[in-house]
């Protein structure tokens, strides 16, 4: 019987960059969101406990589906295994970050004169 694949997921949130892994991802019926299921965490029974980690998991603590913003996913990977999840603080005010938005129009038409076409 074939394992259900597990996706890694990045995106941002409030200044940060979320990495989390799941066993279900659809594109959403609400349109420009992604959904995202069945969150997938280590092992409750491991020793070493890893803070980023816990973050998450009270984060996402009862949650049955998450919706993502389009715009907020950086990257989504099908992987082979779980890894940890983690929560890495942005560099709020600083140019060093390797996350950037993308430009995106303001959504209002550019009035032209009416012999332009």
């Amino acid at each position: 019987m074939p394992k259900s694949p597990i996706y890694k997921v990045i995106f941002q949130n409030n200044n940060q960059v979320y990495e989390l892994y799941a066993r279900a991802i659809y594109q959403s019926e609400m349109y420009g969101f992604i959904e995202v299921e069945e969150f997938v965490f280590t092992d409750p029974d491991q020793l070493v406990v890893n803070p980023g980690e816990e973050k998450l998991k009270n984060e996402f603590a009862g949650v049955v589906r998450s919706y993502i913003p389009m715009f907020a996913i950086v990257r989504i990977d099908e992987v082979e295994k779980e890894g940890t999840g983690k929560i890495i603080e942005g560099q709020s005010g600083s140019n060093n970050s390797n996350v950037r938005h993308f430009p995106m129009s303001s959504g209002r038409p550019v009035s032209r004169g009416p012999d332009s076409e």
